[in-house]
């Protein structure tokens, strides 16, 4: 591979709604090519990353939903498969969730209920050197739709934010990042997931996407830096498989 070769970044998405929205455009901004794979659509989950890194994305399902979606088993799979062989990943919501499961954590339905709209992320001290989360806001904003949460990490893993309602917003295990958040999304795609949610909610969530939108200079700013900082992580790998 020469060194002018682009990054290939491969993005699983289980669900239909829940694409790469906005980051797909951050990451094309980093000269990253994108394969996507949606096995909502037929798509089969490749065994292994065909790439240098690995994007999993939300979705409405439960990341314990395999009996109705079976194609989450081959996501965890090729998620274990990719820790395993150190390449970068970043597990956003559910694919956090999945991630957890899959390396021996637990995800149950949350205790607390839904955790929508902005929420605010506070870092802890163990990302003041990590690599993807060291150049975040001590206190940051992101959006967040889910109903589950992350109720224990896998043996080994590192907490590195935490949440007001959910503790488990952003651990590190190996090679591999799980946000509770979405950082992908815009506040026209959180308000198009309005009907994922109870009818008697809807007015918190229409409100909450008017918040969504006043705050968005700011979140969209932290979000791509996010996505930028990943697009390094996996540069920084590359690199150092070339030197080998």
């Amino acid at each position: 591979m020469g060194d002018d070769q682009p990054i290939r970044i491969t993005v699983i998405q289980p669900d239909v709604k829940g694409d790469i929205d906005r980051m797909g455009r951050w990451l094309s901004e980093e000269g990253v090519i994108l394969r996507i794979v949606r096995p909502f659509d037929g798509d089969l989950v490749p065994r292994s990353v065909e790439g240098d890194g690995l994007i999993v994305l939300g979705g409405a399902m439960g990341a314990l939903d395999e009996g109705e979606f079976p194609y989450l088993a081959d996501i965890k799979s090729l998620l274990r498969t990719s820790v395993s062989a150190q390449i970068p990943v970043l597990g956003v919501c559910l694919g956090a969730q999945m991630l957890a499961d899959a390396l021996g954590g637990e995800v149950a339905v949350g205790a607390r209920g839904l955790e929508s709209g902005v929420v605010r992320v506070s870092l802890l001290e163990a990302s003041a050197n990590d690599p993807l989360m060291q150049d975040m806001p001590a206190e940051f904003h992101m959006p967040a739709l889910h109903f589950d949460a992350v109720t224990r990490l896998p043996e080994g893993a590192v907490l590195l934010g935490t949440g007001d309602r959910y503790p488990n917003q952003v651990f590190r295990v190996g090679s591999a990042w799980g946000v509770q958040f979405h950082a992908e999304i815009s506040p026209e795609r959180f308000l198009e997931w309005r009907d994922e949610v109870p009818e008697a909610m809807l007015p918190l969530i229409d409100e909450q996407a008017r918040e969504f939108t006043a705050a968005d200079e700011t979140i969209s700013a932290d979000a791509k830096n996010l996505a930028h900082r990943f697009v390094s992580v996996v540069r920084d790998r590359v690199a150092s498989r070339k030197a080998r």
